[in-house]
């Protein structure tokens, strides 16, 4: 995530802090100060950095702080709440036009940022909300950019209008309207052009869309590894033509993640999303108060849960019998890959556990402890295996352990570790049906139920 270098640093600071029984007045300025570097690092707006600081500090040293119990704790849940204020404070949602009328809403910004592949993944939030989106494609310049959307749109199950590339963004405007109406759309998506610079011909045409139909609302798609670029990007896009809100896209790039620390407060437009990952269900709503959990290494428990509800599409009625399997110590490798397929749409391992709250771990430790290569290790064990091996393990004899073990292009010995581990689990499931919970299980389906396999906390 674009946060990791600076949690790492955070994490270092508070935790020196939080050591100590008794802070003093010097304590505090000395804490903030490694805070200021840790922010301007990241690539945090300079006046927003003095601001955040200044306050904190006149709050974090007056008596109640310092003289109470746990002054360590306060000062980082002083921070925790200023960083959450600096993010937007309150988590700001789009608002559907009311009963059956379409609301329309415009996607813009520079080539480059996302914009269509964002499209997309907006189409798919608005239909796990009962909405029917419709995708516009209004990029009549850039080569593929159609093709893009409608291969996206085809993903998520949206339909995308078009007219090609020589009819005018406007026309294809005004008449996607008409089609959504006589097509009971009541979600238009404006996926526009862009250019690699602001210039006055992307302006005017965004104003000039704007003047011909009714956009309720007006979106920048911002990529946020250009860092304190993005604050001027917005600036100037609100502006000429008025922003409602702002998107950032690519934040599990590479980045020092000042954009999102700043724009809010430099601009005053709110982060309504952030994109985390190039798959079209990467797309997260931005809540300030998770943002600032997760810089501070406090772990996002809610948007984990959030993930597993979304990405999980196990039907109840599979969900119910894998979890009576599971009770009865009968689940085999074919669980074993539901559990490891279900884990994958959610991230992976790492991106689960970067959800949680801080393990005392930095970025580095997190990537020690969990062994991704092992975990495609056992999975290319268990496809190597045939359907019936899957289904009964008892099969598994000598030769075929041989065989599996070609097929994975593992040793023999980590075949049988693999399989020694999972039987050792189905012993402990039987002895302890109460650990794989009730009818309260959402969403892991079994994936609570595996035990402890090597970088596996399941």
């Amino acid at each position: 995530m674009a946060f990791e270098n600076l949690t790492d640093k955070l994490t270092k600071v508070f935790k020196n802090l939080r050591s100590k029984g008794r802070l003093t007045e010097e304590d505090v300025k000395s804490a903030m100060k490694e805070v200021k570097l840790a922010l301007l690092e990241a690539d945090v707006n300079f006046k927003v950095v003095k601001n955040f600081i200044k306050t904190v500090e006149e709050r974090a040293v007056g008596s109640e702080v310092l003289e109470g119990l746990n002054p360590g704790q306060a000062v980082v849940k002083i921070v925790n709440e200023e960083l959450t204020n600096v993010l937007g404070s309150e988590t700001v949602e789009i608002k559907f036009e009311p009963g059956q009328a379409t609301t329309v809403i415009m996607l813009c910004g520079l080539q480059g940022a996302g914009k269509t592949t964002t499209a997309a993944k907006l189409a798919g939030k608005f239909i796990l909300k009962g909405k029917k989106p419709l995708l516009v494609a209004l990029d009549v310049y850039r080569p593929a950019a159609i093709k893009q959307l409608q291969v996206n749109g085809e993903k998520q199950g949206v339909e995308v209008f078009s007219m090609g590339d020589n009819v005018s963004p406007v026309e294809i405007a005004k008449a996607s309207l008409e089609h959504a109406k006589a097509g009971g759309f009541n979600v238009v998506i404006f996926d526009t052009a862009g250019r690699l610079q602001i210039d006055d011909a992307l302006m005017e045409e965004l104003v000039n869309i704007k003047q011909a139909v009714t956009v309720h609302k007006t979106l920048l798609v911002v990529d946020a590894m250009i860092g304190q670029e993005s604050v001027n990007v917005a600036t100037q896009f609100n502006d000429k033509i008025g922003l409602d809100g702002l998107i950032l896209s690519k934040m599990d790039g590479d980045t020092r993640g000042g954009a999102a620390l700043s724009i809010k407060a430099v601009t005053g437009i709110p982060i309504l999303y952030v994109g985390m990952g190039e798959k079209l269900s990467d797309l997260e709503q931005f809540y300030p108060d998770r943002m600032a959990n997760r810089i501070l290494g406090m772990g996002d428990v809610l948007t984990l849960i959030d993930k597993v509800m979304e990405e999980t599409d196990i039907d109840k009625d599979k969900e119910r019998d894998m979890s009576e399997r599971l009770k009865k110590g009968k689940f085999d490798f074919n669980d074993y890959l539901e559990s490891m397929n279900q884990m994958k749409k959610m991230g992976g391992l790492s991106s689960m556990l970067g959800l949680m709250p801080n393990l005392g771990i930095s970025k580095d430790d997190l990537e020690g402890a969990v062994d991704e290569k092992q975990l495609k290790q056992m999975e290319a064990i268990v496809l190597s295996m045939t359907k019936k091996e899957r289904s009964n393990p008892k099969l598994l004899n000598p030769q075929r352990k041989h065989r599996i073990a070609k097929g994975a292009g593992v040793d023999i010995a980590v075949v049988n570790r693999f399989i020694k581990q999972f039987e050792q689990t189905q012993k402990l499931m039987k002895q302890m049906p109460g650990l794989m919970g009730g009818k309260k299980r959402r969403g892991f389906g079994g994936m609570g139920g595996f035990g402890k396999f090597p970088g596996m906390p399941f």
